[in-house]
Formats: structure tokens, C-alpha cells, sequence
């Protein structure tokens, strides 16, 4: 994977405060654009189904599953792009108010997709990828929203994607039905390359930047050993207390974790720290991203992760 360019990332909740704001007082001018009331959402009577998601990946797995039956908009594609403060411009308010379909992650991740529904006039069939997975927060803590890295909501998002496009195109739906179910035998061959690592390493300990990746490395059957106030302060864009912070560094040097699994998108003078002590004491630092890398699809960029998560452990 090439390097990506880092990013600080900021405090989120004056993100979404602010991103709302943005974006909530132009969609009122846009909302005549969107399907008149009661008209069927847009694309819906023939030709490609115009899809919108909130993220590339999202869209990529539109395109999956759509084939050439789907026009897929992608509001953020960047690695250089946060989520959290994104702010939409007019192209992008027009194609949510024309979309048939729109796919969004949900769980406070991308907010702005919420807002510019809720001032649009637009009548697309929404598909919550959080909702559709069946998460939730654990008791007393907060929902980790980073599904994508979680293989079997992927599949059920696979199959509520597939139902809404033959909604749209009923003639086609043999097409999205099969293009679901080759999508979801590739899931399953993932699935297996994890359930190939628990059986090898089910225990083992790893240390995360932040909790991006949790859902992949649970079902791995690793263990987390990260204090959880490093990974919620660099999340949030805030510092790490330094006594947080030697307990972090401290990982490395007793062996009591494999590797170091690092969000490539993020980075400041505290995450660099972290990674230099892993490579210091050899512990390999895995990249992982929150966007799809550019000439990947969403198997491939998932197999590789898995791949070197591997190679790490080994």
C-alpha cells in the first residue's frame, strides 16, 4: 500500500457542530431539486440507479453489487478527508436530492449525510450500514461505528443493497441478487483467512492507535491491550496524559504485544511516538485505513489487511 499523507485529526464533536451548521442552511435553497411529492426517487423507471455514499468504500461495494446498472457518487474518496468535518458542497447536496439509493455508515460517523437528508427533499431508500449491522454500544461504553472492518455486516449490507436496487430496477434484480452472492462468498473466503489467524494466534496481544480496526481484530480472537484512554484521546484529536502515555509506550518493550495496528490516515507527534517505540523494540506497525486506497477494491484492500496483519504476528 502506498504511504498515505497524514492527518491531524480534530476534536469530533466541534466537527459535527460545525459540519452541521455548514451544511444545513443551503440544502433549505436545494430541497425543489429533489423528487416531486410522492414521485418515484430518481433513476427508478429505467436506466442506471444513481447511488450516492457518504464514503468509497461504501461505494465501491455499490458498485459490487450494482454493476453497470448503478451511476455510484463517492462524497469522500480522499485519505486526506475526515469524516467528521466534512462539508457538503452543492454538487453533492444535487446528487443526494437525485439519488434512488443512498448508503451511509451511521453511528455519529458521518453526520453530515443525516443533516443534508433531513433538508433535502430527496426520497431515496437510506441504508444505515450501523443499523443494518445490528451494533451497539457496549454497556457503559460507546459504539465503535467503523463497521466496514466488521465481514458479516458487510454481508447483510450486501443483501439490503441488493433488495433496494431490485426495488428500483425490478427487471434487474436477478443481476443484483447474483452480484450479492458472489460478493458474499468472497466475505466468506475472508472469514476464513481470519478464523485461519485465531486458530494461530487467539490471545495474542496487539496495541491500536485507535479503535478503527477493533471489529476485525476481535474476530480475529486478538487481545486488545491498549489503555483505552490513549485510543479515545488521539480519536477525539485530544492529548494523551502522559502517565496514559507510559503505559502505551510500555507495551512494547515485555512482549506483551504482536503488533502495533496504526490508523495511516491520522497522525500527530503522539502516534509517531507510539510507532517509533513499536519499531524500536520490533514490533511490526500495521497500517490500516478508514477510506478505500485508490486502485483497490473493498475484498482486495480487506485481504491485504488481513495479510499483514498476519505477517505481523508471525
Amino acid at each position: 500500500m502506498p504511504p498515505l499523507p497524514p492527518r491531524p485529526r480534530p476534536r469530533r464533536a466541534a466537527l459535527r457542530t460545525a459540519g452541521a451548521a455548514a451544511a444545513a442552511a443551503p440544502l433549505l435553497a436545494l430541497a425543489a431539486c429533489g423528487s416531486p411529492s410522492g414521485a418515484a426517487p430518481a433513476g427508478t423507471s429505467g436506466g442506471a440507479v444513481p447511488v450516492v455514499a457518504s464514503t468509497n468504500v461504501y461505494g465501491d461495494i455499490a458498485r459490487t453489487i450494482g454493476g453497470g446498472e448503478v451511476r455510484v457518487t463517492s462524497f469522500i474518496s480522499d485519505p486526506a478527508q475526515d469524516p467528521h468535518s466534512y462539508e457538503a458542497g452543492t454538487r453533492d447536496r444535487l446528487a443526494l436530492a437525485r439519488a434512488g439509493v443512498v448508503i451511509e455508515n451511521g453511528g455519529g460517523y458521518d453526520d453530515f449525510m443525516g443533516t443534508m437528508l433531513k433538508a433535502s427533499s430527496s426520497k431515496a431508500a437510506v441504508l444505515d450500514a450501523v443499523r443494518i449491522s445490528g451494533r451497539t454500544a457496549p454497556k457503559g461504553g460507546e459504539l465503535n461505528e467503523h463497521v466496514w472492518y466488521d465481514l458479516p455486516s458487510m454481508a447483510l449490507l450486501a443483501d439490503r443493497l441488493s433488495a433496494a436496487l431490485a426495488k428500483a430496477r425490478p427487471g434487474r434484480a436477478a443481476v443484483f441478487t447474483a452480484n450479492a452472492t458472489a460478493f458474499k462468498a468472497k466475505l466468506k473466503d475472508l472469514e476464513g483467512q481470519v478464523a485461519a489467524l485465531k486458530a494461530a494466534h487467539s490471545g495474542d496481544g496487539v496495541a491500536v492507535t485507535e479503535p478503527v480496526p477493533l471489529y476485525l481484530l476481535e474476530a480475529a480472537g486478538l487481545r486488545n491491550e491498549t489503555p483505552e484512554a490513549f485510543s479515545e484521546a488521539i480519536e477525539e484529536g485530544d492529548d494523551v496524559a502522559p502517565r496514559t502515555m507510559r503505559e502505551t509506550l510500555g507495551l512494547f518493550g515485555g512482549g506483551k504485544v504482536k503488533a502495533l495496528v496504526s490508523n495511516a490516515q491520522t497522525s500527530g507527534p503522539q502516534t509517531e511516538q507510539v510507532e517509533k517505540a513499536a519499531r524500536d523494540h520490533g514490533v511490526a506497525v500495521v497500517p490500516v485505513t478508514e477510506t478505500l486506497p485508490s486502485g483497490q477494491d473493498y475484498i482486495g484492500w480487506m485481504a491485504g489487511t488481513i495479510a499483514a496483519l498476519g505477517k505481523a504476528l508471525s
